[in-house]
């Protein structure tokens, strides 16, 4: 597995960012029975660079905590075997691992967010990051079924590496 993680953030972070990181993207990959050895980025920033990656991407105007940006168009969720149809388009080809996509979160996001809700910015992070993964392994949260089944799963990755809104 490999996870990489680029700091743009322009301020100081005061957690344990790549452990919480790679520790998620783990217990996330674990959860979906993914079969393959998975390489994933992550970016770090802020709420202006998000704001105009957002805009870019998806055209809109302000900042969001977290963006999800998968390399496999996933017929259903979790349906991993569509990578071997052409394998040459999702593995990379010195590592031989999965390519799942890239994810930016706004670490400004991450500690408004944790205040607001009441929790540590440790288990917004792990949130943010297990929710992306979910995203990255074919789940979306467009309809209103959809979106339970995503919170549900979410919340069991969270649970399972104790990070709890206590």
């Amino acid at each position: 597995m490999t996870v990489n993680i680029e700091n743009e953030y322009s301020g100081e972070i005061s957690l344990d960012y790549s452990h919480i990181i790679r520790e998620i993207v783990e217990a996330a990959m674990e959860y979906v029975n993914c079969p393959y050895d998975i390489e994933v980025n992550v970016l770090l920033t802020g709420n202006h660079e998000i704001q105009e990656i957002n805009l870019e991407n998806r055209e809109i105007d302000r900042p969001t905590d977290v963006l999800s940006f998968p390399m496999i168009d996933f017929p259903t969720p979790e349906s991993f075997s569509i990578v071997e149809e052409h394998p040459e388009d999702y593995f990379n080809s010195d590592t031989g691992e999965l390519n799942l996509g890239d994810i930016v979160i706004s670490i400004d996001k991450v500690y408004e967010q944790a205040k607001e809700y009441g929790h540590s910015p440790e288990r917004e992070l792990a949130f943010l990051v297990a929710h992306s993964m979910l995203h990255l392994s074919g789940y979306d949260h467009e309809e209103e079924a959809e979106r339970l089944i995503m919170e549900e799963k979410q919340e069991d990755i969270l649970q399972q590496k104790g990070y709890t809104r206590d």
